[in-house]
């Protein structure tokens, strides 16, 4: 079993995938991407059979690269399975340095924007610079004598050689990130485990015509409201063509072939141009 995550070594996609395979898969191969849209598209041409990539955070809210990915590009592709990891950043440089002596620091945007309040408080004089994921910031501040941080994960910093400056930089103390595991279409959920009564999501993107139109969201979404569908996040992302149409992203709970639920997704399609399930899976 080869499975993807947003590399190199020392990411949080990284720690994600090793705890939610601790149990299991202790043979599998874990391959590194260089970014999100390439780990997914991985499981679209069978280069890999799963990846686990992040796509929403508690204080940054959905991954764009991630939902996009999904909804225009790889089509065959569909949500398995998903995973929470509690997320502590660290401020990381090459040595031990004044915070006051920091000119740049360097992450990818999700801990940015994550660690906003305390950048702005802490290292107010830093440029702030994004890079593709944590572990790259971490090896670049390990690689320049310039006084540069980072913010990554402490096994970051004791891969690399480096310091940690300050531990648990995050804006609020129960951040934390969703991922998702994400395979061909067909592929059986990961782990359903064998209680029929257990939780579980479906997450289904909808688009239309009418998105303009009064009421048009509301129709939509009250085919769920009407027979009873809890749904537990909504998210609009840019249809990439003209300005103010949207693809709609929501998860819900129960299982796809649940009546309510596949009712609820078939009546959609009174209302939309595009109805696409992306899977269903249990919940973590």
């Amino acid at each position: 079993m080869r499975l993807g995550f947003l590399g190199p070594a020392g990411t949080f996609s990284e720690e994600a995938v090793r705890a939610a395979t601790a149990d299991g898969d202790a043979a599998a191969e874990l391959v590194p991407f260089a970014s999100i849209h390439e780990t997914v598209m991985a499981v679209q041409t069978g280069a890999i059979d799963r990846a686990l990539v992040p796509i929403e955070n508690s204080l940054e809210g959905g991954v764009s690269a991630t939902l996009d990915a999904l909804a225009l590009e790889a089509r065959e592709v569909e949500i398995v399975g998903e995973t929470v990891l509690s997320i502590r950043n660290c401020l990381i440089a090459r040595s031990d340095l004044a915070l006051d002596a920091i000119e740049v620091v360097v992450s990818h945007p999700q801990p940015l924007g994550q660690c906003a309040r305390f950048l702005r408080s802490a290292v107010p004089h830093a440029t702030v610079r994004a890079t593709t994921s944590t572990a790259d910031a971490v090896r670049e501040v390990a690689a320049t004598d310039a006084p540069w941080a980072a913010l990554g994960p402490r096994t970051a910093a004791a891969l690399y050689g480096c310091r940690v400056l300050r531990e648990g930089v995050d804006d609020e103390p129960d951040n934390a990130t969703r991922f998702v595991w994400l395979a061909r279409a067909g592929t059986p959920p990961v782990a359903p485990g064998s209680d029929p009564a257990a939780p579980w999501k479906t997450s289904v993107l909808f688009a239309g015509a009418g998105d303009r139109s009064p009421g048009w969201l509301v129709r939509c979404l009250s085919e769920f409201a009407f027979r009873g569908v809890n749904l537990t996040r909504i998210e609009s992302r840019p249809r990439k063509g003209r300005l103010g149409h949207y693809l709609f992203h929501v998860d819900m709970e129960g299982r796809a072939e649940d009546a309510a639920v596949s009712d609820a997704i078939a009546a959609l399609g009174r209302h939309c141009e595009e109805v696409r399930r992306l899977g269903s899976y249990p919940a973590a």
